[in-house]
């Protein structure tokens, strides 16, 4: 969701600034919102996001489905009365899921310098997936 908080815009900003480094190592990268395609478009062009690829119109059932958390705006102004709360997948070129990590608030968030390194060591040491049990 693209409401114009602080800490969606930094990390969004921080993600837009790794953008180069991503590609070096073959990561294609997406944000993606649960916002309606006008508001997407106007966070991207406000926040200076020109660099980043966004997407819009996630359903809330479609982010039940990839394990986002969904909450109810409790009074928080010019958020919608439902919307999906942010989560980071890593996702194989084959389109199955590597790794997620998911958030039931906007912030604490990994970095992104930290998920480079991490992707550093896992395509250097081809490590498996976890979690598959």
């Amino acid at each position: 969701m693209f409401h114009d908080t602080f800490y969606t815009r930094r990390y969004l900003l921080e993600l837009q600034e790794h953008l180069a480094d991503f590609k070096n190592i073959g990561v294609e990268v997406i944000a993606i919102s649960s916002d309606p395609k006008e508001k997407a478009v106007a966070a991207k062009e406000k926040w200076k996001l020109d660099k980043l690829n966004i997407g819009y119109e996630l359903s809330i059932e479609k982010g039940r489905e990839w394990g986002l958390f969904v909450s109810r705006a409790k009074g928080l102004k010019n958020y919608p009365d439902i919307f999906i709360e942010p989560g980071l997948f890593l996702v194989r070129p084959d389109q199955t899921l590597y790794a997620s990590i998911v958030s039931t608030m906007p912030f604490a968030r990994p970095s992104f310098s930290d998920v480079l390194k991490a992707l550093d060591g896992i395509i250097k040491n081809d490590y498996p997936a976890q979690g598959e049990a």
